[in-house]
């Protein structure tokens, strides 16, 4: 059974300020997602990393390499970065696997600030 997706996105939202504390700002993504993986399963979640994202167009299925950073208790993708600055490619990419997966809620955190709150962001795919 899938747990409320607010409070797993608080979940997430604190693991990733604990991380951010700790390492600060300026590494590599690939190291903020291992360490954040590593909070996430201490506070118990159903944590899938870089799971796969098939891409189906009409009838076609494409294997594109698309991939989640994280899809935490089979509802909540969690999409990392590493930037200078968060842009609007960044929450197209997030909306684009929301409406692919059909997953609805996703983060989308931003390691690279002074201070963590200033680099997440929440979407709701809203259902039709």
């Amino acid at each position: 059974m899938k747990k409320d997706v607010n409070k797993v996105t608080e979940k997430i939202i604190g693991a990733a300020i604990e991380v951010h504390r700790h390492l600060g700002p300026g590494l590599l993504e690939s190291t903020y997602e291992t360490c954040l993986a590593y909070e996430l399963k201490q506070l118990g979640l159903v944590v899938e990393r870089q799971k796969p994202l098939p891409l189906v167009y009409k009838e076609i299925q494409l294997d594109q390499g698309y991939r989640l950073d994280f899809l935490v208790e089979q509802s909540v993708i969690v999409e990392l970065k590493a930037v200078e600055k968060l842009n609007s490619v960044h929450e197209a990419q997030l909306l684009s696997y929301l409406k692919l997966s059909g997953y609805p809620i996703g983060l989308l955190i931003n390691f690279n600030v002074r201070l963590l709150k200033q680099g997440i962001r929440r979407f709701v795919m809203s259902k039709k």
